[in-house]
């Protein structure tokens, strides 16, 4: 696989969405059917019998100060004792999912994010996961994909000492952006020190990887800027960067009404970060994986997608294949075979039910054989850039062209573009439409409009 995606200003000003970035499918946003206690206890035995591998994921939802870019949910709070009775009820929901599965099977991935996970206190992160310990079968060891979100604000030498003893083996630092004037826009003061101490840190306790993220589009950014941050955060030599645009959508996210619409970046210098980003990347030795993921050659990632058994998922990329997925806390977000659902928002309805020895109210969906066919379509352009049309008709016993009838003639103008190559056997996205594979993938999620699918394939983006 060619290590640089290439580059068209063309591809770029037709295919690049920055308010069409979900990388899940199907996504929360359709989440909209209530999903009792039975059917999450039904789904969960299912899991259990059937055998597959198992993945967990914590909400943690608070934050100390809230970054105006944000599109979570969190609760914005300087009260640190808040995290004591969210505790208690986050133990509360481990104890009673764990009572429905077979805990001997080895949990592969656990992820903590939010919010920010550090909010809790040393001890309280201890206590968190020894509660997991408790319940499931975590081991530590560089095997495992055990993962933290960590904000360099948040977090010093002491902090990374301990998570790295409780069993983290990767960190994800959210670096977010380094300008002043961008981060004075975002509410979000930070130093290119604070970020380096923590990647020394993880470097000297043996973390096996470290991830760096990045925004792009962000307020009062300008190319010149974010070159030099992204030339700063490649002088630390993370495993991967990860280098998303932002999405200004202060409809559905209040707190970005604190951001200035006149102060975001134009069209041409959003393209110009993003080509000079990818050929900073490129020239430095990352290989772009997917999903705004680039990773060193080196990285477990690049070589498992060499090997095509790439795999990604409501955490993160991985190498486990038909991985089901356990969400706690407020907003988790689970996957169990046909079985989609999302925890309630509302901190105090998830506490009571918790409290109560009941799983707090969740709306999802079941998905349909529909779903698993356009899902594994989706998961081979995630991760492969490509869609083997023989794999997918062997698995779900179809005609993928004319199953895809409706999309073949997008698919067909998407070809005349540069953006992929269509032919009877397969769909593989070129070089240069690398960067832009999100907008393929719009065309095959059901949940959207057919007028949105074909808007976003066909016109102008920004």
């Amino acid at each position: 696989m060619t290590n640089s995606p290439g580059w068209s200003s063309q591809l770029f000003n037709t295919y690049h969405r920055l308010d069409k970035q979900d990388s899940s499918y199907p996504s929360s946003d359709h989440f909209q059917q209530p999903i009792s206690a039975f059917e999450r206890f039904s789904a969960l035995r299912d899991s259990d019998k059937a055998q597959r591998s198992l993945a967990l994921s914590v909400n943690i939802p608070f934050c100390a100060n809230a970054c105006y870019y944000c599109t979570a949910k969190n609760i914005v709070t300087k009260d640190r004792s808040r995290s004591s009775a969210y505790l208690q009820s986050l133990e509360q929901e481990i104890r009673l999912v764990a009572q429905q599965i077979n805990t001997h099977q080895q949990i592969k991935q656990l992820h903590f994010g939010g919010g920010t996970p550090t909010f809790l206190n040393p001890a309280e992160l201890r206590q968190l996961m020894d509660c997991l310990k408790d319940n499931f079968n975590i081991v530590s060891d560089n095997f495992s994909q055990y993962s933290i979100d960590i904000d360099p604000r948040e977090t010093d030498w002491s902090t990374m000492g301990m998570l790295r003893d409780i069993g983290f083996n990767r960190v994800n630092i959210e670096a977010v952006g380094l300008d002043p004037t961008v981060q004075r826009a975002i509410n979000r003061l930070q130093s290119i020190e604070q970020t380096q101490t923590l990647v020394e840190a993880a470097r000297t306790l043996q973390f096996r990887t470290v991830n760096i993220s990045l925004m792009y589009g962000l307020p009062k950014q300008t190319p010149q800027a974010f070159a030099q941050t992204l030339a700063d955060i490649l002088n630390l030599g993370a495993d991967r960067i990860i280098v998303q645009g932002f999405q200004h959508q202060p409809n559905k996210h209040p707190i970005q009404k604190r951001i200035n619409a006149q102060d975001l970046p134009c069209s041409a210098d959003i393209e110009q970060m993003l080509h000079n980003a990818q050929q900073q990347l490129s020239d430095a030795g990352y290989h772009y994986i997917g999903m705004g993921h680039f990773a060193l050659a080196d990285d477990e990632f690049a070589f498992v997608q060499e090997q095509d058994v790439l795999q990604y998922n409501l955490q993160d990329h991985g190498a486990f294949p038909n991985c089901d997925i356990i969400g706690f806390g407020l907003s988790a977000i689970s996957h169990l075979g046909h079985l989609y659902y999302q925890n309630t928002h509302d901190v105090n309805a998830y506490k009571m039910a918790c409290n109560n020895q009941q799983l707090p109210a969740a709306q999802g969906l079941f998905c349909k054989s529909d779903d698993h066919i356009r899902r594994s379509i989706i998961q081979a352009l995630t991760c492969q850039f490509r869609v083997d049309f023989a794999r997918i008709e062997q698995r779900h016993k179809i005609n993928l062209k004319e199953y895809l009838r409706e999309q073949w003639p997008l698919l067909e103008h998407m070809q005349h573009d540069g953006l992929l190559t269509l032919t009877e056997h397969s769909l593989q996205m070129t070089p240069s439409g690398r960067l832009f594979t999100l907008a393929v993938c719009q065309l095959f999620d059901q949940y959207c409009a057919h007028d949105k699918a074909a808007e976003y394939a066909i016109t102008h983006a920004i």
